[in-house]
């Protein structure tokens, strides 16, 4: 199975199978039977046992029985035509299902009334039935097949003949009466006629049922899908746009007061800075955006972001004038995707907010990962005093962005101030190849005072707003 830059999962073409006859042209279903009919129909009265009204179908009498167990009246033109105008009457199935039940019905009765040979006759109603039974007609479906065997029956009670007189004489309809044995195999076959149907009809609904759960199953990994592009351009337009705006404060500032040459060097290194910033925010939001551009595509075509990329994360966040001390314990090892992508972003949103957040410096970082054997813990502190004076705009989302990254994979999220100050993220991460259930993580924790206070920049003076002591580790 393959996937896209972006992690989904594209599902390879189905086989391809043939369309149902509920798909074909609405010609080709009466086309078919009313060939076979026809055809099955001169088949069925052969070359013997009929005897029409000048005895067989050249004038020559043939004795009754001669290769047949009844007598029948052969085929003329009103018996042919009664062959072809059921079928006819099923164009109109789709549009019309009752009236089609109906009238295919009452041609099907004339032409037994007229006691020509069996055959396959009774195949255009058989169809009928089951496209009323399937169209949702079930009641008038039942209900008329049961009105009709019983008026057709008690009709040839009154009209019919005895079956060996059955096609002869000058009778408009020369049928012969009902016996116990015609009636029960009637009885039988429409029985097994609408079962069928019913089955059928119940199978589309399954089929209807499953195409809509994948619908709304598709629908949804296509929200999620939206919701972690978003995350995805959240955090990248949060941690390298705020380190641009931090820095270019700093380079602004020393120009200004200190136009000498340490003055410069050190506003060259937050220039530099600005730019490695701007490179790195250009290379993920090009594989970010690829994702909704890419179709079909095998792999991505840039790193993903992820732990094996902290070092690189660590430095530019030293750059933009941060103490930042880095602590592993445990086995580092690689991890699954979704988990290695979300210890990497809670990593760079918490630097983000404390350059951000964290007030004047200096500031010391320390940024603690602990592989345990089933879950990898993430701890961010800070001892920043205050918000910037730079920041002057609120609203954003990382605390919340955070939080829903670690419920995604079934672990818990807990943000507040420190013990002696600062501030503190931590999380925990189960590191399994397929995502826990979600699960809701901590509330709100004491409030932060940097967290009242204005922000800049794509991320809100809210991303330090603390979770409840409820949910700490």
């Amino acid at each position: 199975m393959s996937t896209t830059a972006g992690g989904a999962h594209i599902r390879p073409h189905p086989p391809s199978h043939p369309p149902s006859p509920s798909r074909w042209p609405v010609w080709v279903v009466p086309l078919l039977l009313a060939i076979f009919q026809v055809g099955g129909s001169f088949g069925a009265q052969g070359g013997g046992g009929g005897r029409g009204p000048q005895g067989g179908p050249w004038g020559d009498p043939h004795p009754f029985g001669n290769g047949h167990d009844y007598p029948f009246q052969y085929l003329d033109g009103f018996g042919v035509a009664l062959l072809l105008a059921g079928p006819a009457m099923l164009l109109l199935r789709r549009r019309r299902p009752v009236l089609t039940l109906a009238v295919v019905g009452v041609i099907t009765g004339l032409y037994f009334l007229r006691a020509y040979t069996m055959g396959p006759a009774p195949v255009a109603m058989a169809v009928a039935l089951l496209n009323a039974v399937v169209a949702g007609h079930r009641v008038i479906a039942w209900g008329g097949a049961g009105a009709a065997v019983a008026g057709y029956f008690t009709l040839t009670a009154f009209i019919g003949v005895p079956l060996e007189r059955r096609g002869q004489g000058d009778r408009l309809f020369p049928v012969e009466q009902p016996s116990l044995g015609t009636v029960t195999f009637t009885v039988a076959w429409a029985l097994v006629v609408l079962t069928a149907a019913e089955l059928i009809r119940m199978r589309g609904q399954k089929l209807a049922a499953a195409a809509r759960t994948r619908a709304e199953e598709e629908k949804r990994q296509a929200s999620e899908e939206r919701l972690r592009i978003a995350r995805e351009l959240h955090d990248v337009l949060a941690h390298n746009i705020s380190m641009i705006n931090v820095q270019a404060g700093v380079a602004l500032h020393l120009i200004d007061g200190d136009p000498g040459p340490s003055g410069t060097a050190a506003a060259r290194t937050a220039l530099t800075a600005i730019k490695e910033a701007s490179k790195e925010a250009l290379t993920e939001m090009r594989s970010v955006i690829g994702v909704l551009r890419a179709e079909g595509e095998s792999a991505p075509r840039s790193p993903t972001a992820g732990l094996d990329r902290l070092e690189e994360l660590l430095d530019r966040a030293r750059s933009a004038g941060l103490d930042v001390r880095a602590e592993i314990t445990g086995e580092r090892r690689p991890l699954p995707a979704g988990t290695d992508l979300a210890a990497y972003r809670i990593v760079q949103e918490s630097l983000t907010n404390v350059s951000r957040h964290a007030g004047p410096g200096p500031v010391t970082v320390r940024v603690a990962l602990d592989y345990g054997e089933r879950e990898i813990r993430v701890r961010v502190e800070d001892d920043g005093r205050g918000v910037s004076l730079l920041d002057d705009h609120a609203g954003g989302s990382g605390i919340r962005g955070m939080r829903e990254r670690a419920a995604a994979l079934g672990g818990t999220f807990a943000a507040g101030p420190g013990p002696s100050g600062g501030f503190r993220v931590r999380a925990t991460l189960p590191i399994t190849e397929e995502p826990a259930p979600a699960r809701p993580a901590g509330g709100d924790a004491a409030p932060d005072p940097r967290a009242a206070a204005p922000a800049d920049g794509p991320a809100a003076a809210d991303d330090r707003r603390p979770d409840t002591p409820g949910s700490a580790e």
